[in-house]
């Protein structure tokens, strides 16, 4: 079985803990022989600690919803190679958010993992990355960006990405005022999809569990195969009704329980 896991709000708790209960059925899981790998948002540079503290190795690592995907690779001093990665000129796409959200806060991500980002990104890992101006975030490949405008509510902000018409690429929306926007047709669904072929497991032996609307294609591609899509019981209803089966929050061990139930 594929079982591709998020990982903040779904592995990690706020504090970036992880519940006891969770860690053993992550290694009971594996142990039984299941692929078990992080499907998320973050960074490699972030997502690797995650493997480590749950002393996780599988083939493949879906990062950066999908642009990155890493394969195992001994030879690298991680352990990890970029097998796979996405990218797109950011140009066009950073002009357009500044004009709707010109006090906004942004990150981009190159081919390389080298991450160049803008004051008030302070609530970031900001490892392998360094400050620039606006006008110096432009000009490379990107295969992430991100923005955040802590100073809006979630719905006004939701309103606002909505408004400005971004057809050119795909991107999603965070719990708070935070837009995650990678190359067009990207997704963690997208990558999903090569490690599964890759591995050569039946959709129908693939289940995904997560909790943001980054999820939400994940999810339906999931279910579209015959597999399991399992949304953490605090997700906003969107991701839930993307899913086929809900389970508890992560503050009360919800991915431990939906694990429990695999042998």
């Amino acid at each position: 079985m594929l079982i591709g896991l998020d990982v903040d709000g779904t592995l990690l708790h706020v504090d970036e803990s992880i519940s006891d209960a969770v860690r053993e059925q992550v290694d009971r899981v594996q142990r039984l022989g299941h692929e078990v790998t992080l499907a998320t948002g973050r960074s490699w540079e972030t997502a690797a600690p995650i493997l480590d503290g749950l002393g996780l190795a599988p083939e493949y690592v879906v990062c950066a919803n999908g642009a990155t995907v890493m394969q195992r690779d001994l030879a690298e001093p991680s352990g990890y190679r970029r097998e796979w990665v996405e990218t797109f000129d950011p140009t066009e796409v950073l002009e357009t958010i500044r004009g709707h959200l010109p006090r906004g806060s942004y990150l981009v991500e190159d081919a390389v993992g080298f991450r160049r980002y803008t004051e008030g990104m302070t609530e970031w890992s900001l490892t392998n990355a360094e400050q620039v101006d606006f006008e110096q975030l432009s000009g490379f490949p990107a295969s992430r960006v991100v923005v955040v405008s802590p100073d809006l509510g979630t719905e006004e902000f939701l309103h606002i990405v909505r408004s400005m018409g971004l057809t050119e690429v795909s991107y999603s929306i965070g719990w708070t005022a935070w837009l995650d926007i990678a190359p067009i047709g990207v997704n963690k669904a997208t990558a999903l999809e090569r490690v599964r072929d890759e591995l050569r497991i039946p959709g129908s032996e693939v289940l995904v569990v997560g909790d943001g609307r980054n999820d939400v294609e994940m999810f339906r591609w999931a279910v579209a195969g015959g597999g399991r899509a399992v949304a953490m019981g605090q997700a906003p209803d969107e991701v839930k009704a993307a899913a086929n089966e809900i389970t508890g929050a992560v503050d009360d061990d919800g991915l431990a329980a939906v694990l429990a139930r695999i042998d």
